[in-house]
């Protein structure tokens, strides 16, 4: 059965890239290779890549790119990005929870949620996260980095009132939110949720795929930064290690 989020981004493909949080990505590849210090044709993997918004760029850099995504019409647009950019790019079709690849990789990106935290109503929430997590440490070579950006727990937190949580709006328990992002009018006939994380489940969600947290920094999409978190802003970013 299709899930809900993969039917809501087969529907926003063709205007993905219309979000204004996707209006930096130039700036954001340049960050992305120097906080992972990628070397010249190095392989990277990037789960829940979309549209190829950074894969593309990625491999017109020389870098040799896997994308994996939930929805095919978002790698469809990946696809004839790829085409146009006159690049070569691996495209798999797959849940981020079941993927597996008979390949490691020396960095790995998970960017704009990329999966990590977009669950469904029957999903348990920090189970969807490891599975997320270990898939994606699987596929490190030893000592690889990986980039993730992933919403914030304490935003969500300000964000909602006592009067959402009694409506069934907010989880302060699990740090839920029913999602917006919904491919019918009515939200209740796709139930899809998004999750928040603060920094130390972070640190003890890795820590048990077997990666290394080395840096926790804001990071919301746009505004990518070396910077402490605020607690306002929308995304916190998470620079990992594989044990070696």
């Amino acid at each position: 059965m299709t899930s809900p989020w993969e039917q809501f981004f087969n529907n926003h493909a063709p205007v993905y890239e219309t979000n204004c949080f996707t209006q930096n990505t130039a700036y954001e590849v340049e960050f992305i290779i120097q906080e992972l210090g990628l070397q010249p044709g190095a392989s990277i993997l990037d789960v829940g890549c979309g549209t190829g918004r950074h894969s593309v760029p990625l491999a017109a850099r020389g870098y040799r790119v896997t994308g994996v995504d939930i929805s095919a019409g978002m790698l469809e647009q990946a696809a004839n990005a790829a085409q146009a950019a006159n690049v070569s790019l691996r495209l798999i079709h797959s849940d981020a929870t079941k993927f597996s690849i008979d390949e490691q990789f020396d960095a790995v990106l998970c960017l704009c949620e990329g999966a990590f935290g977009l669950i469904g109503a029957g999903d348990d929430p920090i189970e969807h996260a490891l599975a997320v997590l270990r898939n994606i440490a699987a596929s490190f070579k030893p000592g690889a980095k990986c980039l993730f950006t992933v919403l914030n727990g304490y935003w969500m937190n300000r964000k909602y009132t006592q009067d959402d949580v009694e409506k069934g709006l907010f989880d302060p328990l699990t740090l839920t939110m029913a999602s917006e992002c919904t491919p019918f009018e009515d939200a209740h006939q796709a139930p899809a949720r998004e999750k928040g994380f603060v920094p130390t489940e972070l640190r003890l969600l890795f820590r048990l795929a077997g990666l290394n947290v080395q840096q926790i920094w804001g990071g919301t999409a746009g505004a990518w930064n070396r910077q402490p978190i605020n607690l306002d802003e929308i995304e916190i970013m998470v620079v990992a290690q594989a044990n070696k």
